[in-house]
């Protein structure tokens, strides 16, 4: 037997600086972590920002929250295709993380806020916060000094502990007064064109980095799988840790500390992909650089063409989150028209096992619908709802609501792994639930997690909602992500055939952002009565949510079971692709099935 030098191996097998993979992967994983660290940072104090800070009613912030989730799947498709065809995905990710770096920078100049104020006998009071999150106190201010006061009776008196010190009853019969917003109208467009840049920024980095980290393995490379998980780990290591920090450091010390540090580890996350760039060896490069030199337009080439096209996805982002309530009618007929067209395409452009896989492709885009749409109620009507009705309190410590964002990625790096051994036990004994089982299975527990909560709610009573509720909601649906999210934009991608890949891809993201508008709606039908930033009724606020919640949770349910009905059908759609898909157990070897949560949230 002779021996095989190092030198003799295929040049991707060489490098085995990080754990084994490449050292390139070191600067991705770096890199994707302290991107996501910012994302899910900023995203777990947005609603509450938009709600307590701007006084944006829990509707608006909700349809706004939507908005600018759904415009983060979406805008991927064209950072990904100018990518694929121009930049290269470097370049790519190297614009991306530059502007969201801004986008996070503009998210910590907040104003002074906007006032909510009321007039009674002639004299003009404010009625605001003493803090931030569901433990701060209204107060009521006029030019004499100040008051704590508590809303009453199903929000119909306002009662102030010192009345004396405003100059007003100290029961004020609250039925008959109107209040007015007055916002500083310059830090709400920094808001919007924060969001925007942000918007653009994840939509040229997020799907080009996950490209990259493909391309540091050859063909047949076994780490490849494992490789893919070390990535993903840092997603949800990102997740976890920003969660937990960004969350408690905004509520805790001010909007813009913890909006900074988000903007902080954007700017590590920038510098660490420009210092060590060299480790990627050249790859992921533009296709034909140049084709980049090429004139578009007078001194403008097609490289800097793909740059001022970021500039277009910020404008279409800052109308679409300024007027929330109109972009539903805009990405839901060009969902329709893509679901048209890749029917159509399906019937006239394939045939026999090609065409069963195209339509279980299509099947499977339309089944992460109901799913994300309840999943993604964690950052917007989950969050509200934790914040303002749970009691928080662990270890003597009242816990900030976007802290509990954390529980989903901690979950995820406590049970994907021991899910993936499970994938593999069961498929050596040929008992491997098939990806349409795992998918309604998925759908399933969506659902059930929110009928938890509503026992939850019905337990409580007229008080306050126990913490571990939230704890077993956030691991109901994390045990459901890992059903779905694993297999969803790998299946899509397996099934479609070659020549369609890119625009099945795209129809995926597409639907996936219809999917967090679609939460967002549902989320506004949650959306109580707020004076300053706080609830005026808690109670009725909690029938509506457990009416909302009731709803939804029935219908995910009902759903996953026609979809548990009609996985055999789906099953057989797929084909030999079915069998393809399935874990084997030689997974265990190299780290076990990738756990990729950015399939479906970003």
């Amino acid at each position: 037997m002779s021996d095989v030098s190092a030198d003799a191996r295929p040049r991707g097998l060489r490098d085995t600086s990080f754990f084994g993979h490449p050292k390139g992967l070191a600067i991705l994983f770096l890199t994707e972590m302290w991107e996501r660290f910012s994302y899910y940072g900023m995203r777990g104090l947005l609603v509450i920002y938009l709600t307590q800070h701007f006084l944006f009613s829990d509707q608006q912030s909700t349809l706004i929250y939507g908005a600018y989730t759904a415009l983060v799947y979406v805008m991927t498709i064209i950072g990904g295709t100018l990518a694929d065809r121009y930049l290269g995905q470097r370049k790519a990710v190297t614009y991306g993380a530059i502007l969201l770096v801004l986008g996070h920078g503009l998210m910590a100049f907040e104003g002074a806020g906007s006032r909510e104020v009321f007039e009674y006998e002639g004299a003009q009071y404010e009625i605001t916060l003493d803090g931030r999150g569901g433990d701060a106190s209204q107060l009521v201010i006029s030019e004499r000094g100040r008051s704590v006061a508590s809303f009453q009776q199903s929000g119909e008196i306002l009662a102030l502990e010192d009345p004396a010190a405003v100059g007003l009853p100290a029961e004020l019969d609250w039925t008959g007064i109107e209040t007015r917003v007055e916002q500083q109208q310059l830090y709400v467009n920094i808001l919007y064109l924060a969001l925007a840049l942000i918007i653009a920024g994840v939509g040229y980095l997020k799907a080009n980095i996950s490209t990259i980290v493909g391309e540091l393995y050859e063909l047949g490379d076994p780490r490849r799988d494992s490789g893919f998980t070390l990535f993903y780990m840092g997603i949800n290591l990102g997740s976890f840790l920003s969660s937990v920090t960004v969350g408690w450091i905004g509520i805790a010390y001010g909007w813009k500390y913890g909006f900074g540090l988000a903007g902080i580890g954007m700017l590590a996350g920038l510098l660490t992909f420009l210092f060590f760039q060299h480790w990627l060896e050249g790859k992921a490069a533009p296709p034909d650089p140049e084709k980049l030199k090429k004139p578009v337009l007078g001194p403008i080439n097609v490289e800097l063409a793909c740059y001022l096209a970021g500039l277009v996805i910020i404008a279409v982002a800052f109308i679409a989150v300024t007027l929330p309530d109109y972009f539903g009618g805009v990405v839901g007929p060009l969902g329709l028209i893509m679901l048209l067209f890749m029917a159509g395409y399906a019937l006239f452009q394939t045939k026999g096992e090609e065409r069963g896989q195209m339509f279980a492709a299509l099947y499977f885009i339309l089944a992460q619908i109901p799913f994300w749409a309840l999943f993604e109620q964690a950052g917007s009507s989950l969050n509200l709802f934790t914040d303002r009705l749970v009691d928080r309190t662990m270890f003597g410590w009242s816990v900030p609501a976007p802290v509990f964002q954390s529980l989903n990625a901690g979950f995820i790096i406590i049970f994907a792994p021991i899910l993936a051994w499970l994938w593999v036990t069961l498929a050596k004994r040929r008992l491997n639930p098939s990806t349409p089982v795992k998918f309604a299975i998925g759908v399933f527990m969506a659902g059930l997690g929110f009928y938890a909560l509503v026992g939850g709610i019905s337990v409580a009573g007229s008080g306050l909602i126990a913490v571990y509720f939230i704890f077993l909601i956030y691991w109901i649906h994390t045990m459901g992500e890992l059903m779905l999210s694993p297999v969803g934009l790998s299946a899509v991608t397996k099934l479609a055939p070659a020549r369609v890949v890119g625009m099945t891809m795209g129809a995926w993201f597409l639907f996936s952002g219809l999917s967090n508008y679609l939460a967002g709606v549902i989320a506004s039908t949650t959306g109580a009565e707020t004076i300053g930033g706080q609830l005026t009724d808690p109670e009725a606020a909690k029938a509506t949510y457990a009416a909302v919640y009731s709803n939804v949770g029935m219908t995910a349910m009902g759903i996953a079971v026609v979809m548990l009905a009609i996985s055999p059908l789906i099953k057989k759609l797929m084909g030999s692709a079915a069998k393809d898909m399935e874990p084997h157990p030689e997974d265990t070897e190299a780290g076990g099935p990738s756990m990729d949560r950015s399939s479906g949230a970003p």
